[in-house]
């Protein structure tokens, strides 16, 4: 298997499946990628457009074309040279009719052949509970959605079913006893075929239990039921009068609220309101969704049973890596990749391991992230530092909040504790409670305080998560974690007990023995990651808007870039420890484009001219906002900044984008509360802002003199990211200009044939010569070309000189002159280097490059993206020779002879 020169990121949906795929692979080989990395495209949940809900992870998605279009998808890979990445889901599944493992489990509850599959709780403290999975799908309280005749019992051909709207579950065997006794006594039947079916009856309420924990029982049960199952079944189809009198007795139950009440409450499962899911929901879901279950992969057969399709095709050749989504949501992270590793020892594996400013991926089997952490070191250092304090200034002015994002974010954490994963909390202060009851010391913490001190605590961590192994064993970067959160918990809230947060340390560093401690830690650490994901990137990211291009998956609002020197340090040591981890600009989960970031980082620049321009936009219109309803001025201003970052932009993406911006803020609107007035109020404000002919004018002022230094920061960080330590992965589209927002606007389809034309005409045009090539491309740049060139001619330099890249060393190149400041450059193995500039607004106000140098090694050198030849002796090289004719330079040493000038 071959690690990966560069991937492809394509989001398979049921409008661009299989087939699509294979015909835009002769375009991704003209690209220069190696692999295509494909989403998800196991069986997933129907009508699905991401393919994280996989249902059934033993067969290929049959709204993507099933087998046959995986078949011919690989097959055109193939004749093109390509290989694949795959994208696979091990920590949850889909919770529909749809999962045959799901469903077996709701119908037969503990006793089923599926019930270690999925983390379900099934002795909580609450007795109402016990032995059941909460279904939070009903519309109101349970009592008054049966009596008002929205839940029913159904019957077709034998099998029986609840229904509520277009919710369907299993009914459990034991409890359809009384239902085909109804049906035994109907007139209509036959004496023989009366007694089967009453003797059915009473074979259904002589099953063991659904809890029984008798190993031999359950067989028996499963045995039994199946037979049944067949029985009733050919009866209801082939016998007369069997059907009609199954179906009478459904009726005559439905007819009976007090009847209907006793099937339905003897389920393995408890209908609910739906806003009982946060409170009260019994089993592990992915962060607050409930109706994507947690699997409990850490039990070999789930992860054999979960993984056996990639495998296969891992095996087969099919497959060269894998992306693993969400790791952190598993049991022991550790564990599950020395497991995947030993399964696939040659496979590239990058884990979706989201890492906090200053934390090192742990020493896993893997080869690296999925690329957030390069990504936002690279927006890092190309952010003026100089526009910190001003930006600030405007924020505070504008919202009144001179909160810092720590303590909006602590405040997001602490509000998703309480509320969305309340009952994540809630099933571990039952488990604490039992840690407590077993120490003599502790037992009389109430329940109450117990909840307190894990809400704290897991608000106050610092990372995603811990991982301290199940034996206790804890590296000293997890006793780190673990302490600065418990000390700033108990800095904060000094009226939890001391002993109390000593004890929770010792439980969570694995210093505490014994199972219900082993159990509490293992579970806190399945917690933090979704209160980070939830409260921050799904909440504060929306409240805190002082600068949105901060606001990325994995980064940190409140931190205000880095400098050159830090960020060649980050990358030597990506060099030396990650050399093929994943580097990114834009993926399916980034809150904004690249193209969008890039514009944003040239605004940061002119702080002045942005404060002015908002105040004015802000005076201007007030009026544009519903008389009633409260103006939102960080909504407003995350709109203005919007609209510059992805303009020209319609009303329409703009609207929707803040609407589910608003709710995700959870301030005046919410996903699960929502405001009518307000979303109706917000949305008005858009439209009318944005349709207004004078602010059109006015943002297309503006926006006119920040396209030319975006693309340029564009094209540089563009490069930086195909030529820094790792394997470079191009977002679908992203090869050409993109201002997108985040997701579904990001996930909108491709142009591919464009591409492809534009591409073709490239290469064609390239013959002409540096000069007449550049003009040509530079004339393009409205329609992405020298993106796009790039895009190609990286690539291509990856391909001709692997050394330089698949393990070579990274030198940062060292600038001299009145604007040094405003470049970046990098070598690659002694053979490639990258010249870029940052800060391109200032580099232009102070007079250009001047006499500022680059120090190339001696040689001769050639840009690959222009043809121009560069001498490199002692002295350095002067920037207008790199980069006086393109705005970023890439060069390679020429091979031979002396290169034209």
């Amino acid at each position: 298997m071959a690690t990966p020169r560069a991937t492809y990121r394509i989001q398979l949906r049921p409008d661009f499946g299989f087939e699509d795929t294979a015909a835009v692979a002769d375009y991704l080989a003209r690209l220069g990628v190696s692999h295509l990395y494909a989403s998800p495209y196991l069986h997933a949940a129907e009508g699905s457009t991401h393919g994280y809900d996989v249902v059934d992870p033993t067969r290929v998605s049959e709204a993507l074309g099933g087998e046959e279009g995986h078949a011919a998808l690989l097959a055109a890979l193939e004749r093109q040279g390509l290989r694949q990445v795959l994208d696979i889901v091990p920590n949850h599944m889909a919770v529909t009719r749809e999962n045959a493992w799901w469903w077996d489990l709701l119908r037969n509850g503990p006793a089923s052949r599926f019930a270690h599959v999925f983390d379900v709780d099934w002795d909580p403290p609450e007795p109402k509970l016990r032995n059941q999975v909460l279904l939070p799908i009903l519309g109101d309280h349970y009592g008054r959605e049966l009596e008002a005749g929205r839940v029913a019992l159904r019957h077709a051909d034998g099998v029986f079913t609840l229904q509520y709207e277009d919710h369907v579950a299993p009914v459990a065997p034991r409890s359809l006893a009384p239902v085909l006794a109804r049906a035994a006594g109907s007139p209509a039947l036959a004496n023989a075929d009366a007694d089967e079916l009453a003797f059915l009856a009473r074979a259904l309420a002589r099953l063991p239990e659904a809890a029984t924990p008798d190993a031999a029982e359950r067989a028996a049960r499963q045995r039994d039921l199946e037979a049944i199952d067949r029985r009733l079944g050919t009866m209801a189809r082939e016998v007369p009068g069997v059907a009609a009198a199954l179906d009478a007795a459904v009726a005559s139950v439905n007819a009976e609220v007090d009847a209907l009440d006793e099937v339905v409450s003897a389920q393995n499962y408890r209908l609910a309101y739906w806003r009982t899911a946060g409170q009260e929901l019994d089993y592990r879901r992915f962060f607050d969704i409930h109706t994507l279950a947690g699997l409990r992969t850490e039990d070999l057969r789930v992860f054999e049973a979960v993984h056996a399709r990639a495998l296969e095709w891992v095996r087969e050749g099919a497959l060269d890596g894998l992306r693993v989504d969400h790791p952190d949501g598993l049991r022991r992270p550790a564990e599950y990749f020395r497991r995947l590793r030993e399964a696939a020892p040659e496979a590239w594996i990058v884990a979706e391991k989201i890492l906090a400013p200053g934390e090192a991926l742990r020493p896993w089997p893997v080869d690296g992230t999925t690329g957030y952490d390069a990504l936002n070191a690279i927006t890092a250092v190309f952010l003026d530092p100089a526009g910190e304090e001003p930006f600030t200034d405007i924020w505070r002015e504008l919202t009144g909040d001179a909160r810092s994002y720590h303590d909006v974010a602590l405040e997001a954490r602490l509000e998703t504790l309480r509320e969305g994963l309340a009952a994540d909390v809630s099933r571990l202060a039952n488990v604490f409670v039992q840690v407590c009851e077993e120490r003599r010391r502790h037992r009389d913490f109430t329940r109450r305080e117990l909840r307190e001190a894990l809400v704290e605590v897991a608000a106050s961590f610092p990372v995603y998560r811990s991982y301290v192994e199940e034996s206790g064993e804890a590296e000293p970067a997890d006793v780190e974690v673990v302490e600065r959160a418990i000390g700033a918990a108990a800095a904060r809230r000094p009226d939890l007990d001391a002993e109390l947060l000593d004890l929770l340390r010792a439980v969570l560093v694995g210093e505490a023995g014994g199972d219900a401690a082993r159990g509490l830690r293992m579970r806190f650490q399945q917690l933090t990651g979704p209160v980070a994901a939830k409260g921050e990137e799904d909440t504060a990211f929306y409240r805190y808007l002082r600068f949105a291009a901060l606001n990325e998956v994995g980064g940190a609002p409140g931190r205000w870039g880095v400098d050159v020197a830090a960020f060649h340090e980050s990358c030597r040591r990506a060099a030396g420890d990650w050399p093929r981890t994943m580097t990114a600009l834009s993926t399916h989960d980034t809150k904004r484009s690249e193209d969008v970031r890039a514009r944003l980082l040239v605004l940061a620049e002119i702080p002045g001219r942005w404060g002015e321009t908002v105040r004015r936009w802000r005076a201007a219109h007030a009026d544009h906002w519903t008389a009633g309803v409260d103006p939102d001025p960080a909504m407003e201003y995350l709109f203005y900044q919007t609209v510059v970052g992805a303009w020209p932009i319609d009303a329409d993406r703009l609207a929707a984008y803040m609407g589910k911006a608003s709710r995700e803020a959870k301030v005046r609107t919410s996903w699960t509360d929502p405001d009518p007035a307000y979303d109706d109020a917000l949305r008005r404000f858009v439209t009318g802002v944005r349709e207004d002919p004078v602010f059109d004018e006015d943002v297309g002022a503006l926006v006119k003199g920040l396209v030319g230094p975006g693309r340029v920061v564009s094209l540089a960080q563009k490069l930086v990211q195909l030529t820094m330590p790792g394997v470079p992965d191009v977002y679908q589209g992203s090869e050409l200009w993109d201002l997108s927002l985040v997701d579904p606007d990001n996930r909108r389809p491709v142009d591919f044939q464009a591409r492809r034309d534009l591409l073709a005409e490239l290469e064609a045009a390239s013959g002409k010569g540096a000069p007449p090539f550049v003009r040509e491309l530079l004339g393009r740049m409205d329609e992405g070309a020298p993106k796009l060139w790039v895009v190609r001619e990286a690539l291509r330099a990856r391909a001709e000189r692997p050394h330089a890249f698949e393990g070579g060393a990274y030198e940062p190149l060292e600038m001299a002159g009145p604007a040094a400041d405003h470049a970046l450059g990098f070598l690659r193995g002694d053979e490639v280097a990258v010249v870029v500039p940052r800060l391109v607004v200032g580099l232009v106000r102070g007079g250009g490059w001047q006499d500022t140098t680059v120090a190339l090694p001696s040689g001769r050198w050639e840009s690959r993206l222009t043809g121009d030849g560069v001498e490199a002796g002692r002295e350095g090289v002067v920037m207008e020779r790199v980069l006086g004719r393109f705005p970023v330079a890439l060069l390679v040493r020429a091979e031979g002879g002396r290169v034209a000038g």
